[in-house]
């Protein structure tokens, strides 16, 4: 408990730390109390002073006792639930972590296709551009070609036309 205790929050740390030395103390103090009187009961004779001492202050120490260790068993119970409930919640932080960092990974698979198929494209873009302005120069040259022999054609035209009605 101690462990976990310590790696909580500070604020939270702070508290849990406190209760967590009081219980040690309150169980350090119930063993001392515990071997005594388990020291006292091996001693006949401890005992029987003991029982002449009055049974009325065995009892109401006993109930003093009693009424402490149930306190600090309620609080024992109370610091277990809470611990539970923490590492409850831990646990379904860290399954939601895992489930974030699963569609994170998928995500990032996604964007690395789409960036190779971006590059496919603007590959395919840049050929598609040089094939089309091969096109057009040879257009472009097939129009200058065909403008000469047209001329070409109407001189040789006029040309047959100037001889023939001159003679």
């Amino acid at each position: 408990m101690d462990l976990e205790a310590r790696s909580l929050q500070p604020n939270v740390k702070a508290v849990l730390l406190a209760k967590l030395r009081e219980y040690k103390s309150d169980l350090n103090n119930l063993k001392s109390e515990h071997k005594r009187l388990a020291s006292a009961n091996s001693n006949q004779a401890a005992r029987d002073d003991l029982l002449e001492s009055g049974m009325a202050d065995a009892m109401s120490v006993s109930a003093n006792q009693r009424g402490r260790l149930m306190m600090s068993t309620e609080r024992l119970n109370e610091s277990s639930d809470r611990i539970k409930e923490s590492r409850r919640t831990m646990l379904e932080t860290k399954e939601l972590g895992v489930s974030i960092l699963q569609d994170l990974h998928q995500q990032r698979q996604s964007l690395l296709h789409a960036n190779d198929t971006l590059h496919g494209v603007d590959d395919n873009i840049s050929k598609s551009k040089k094939i089309l302005t091969n096109m057009s120069r040879r257009m472009s040259r097939n129009k200058w070609i065909i403008s000469s022999i047209i001329v070409v054609l109407v001189v040789a035209i006029a040309l047959i036309l100037y001889f023939k009605l001159s003679k």
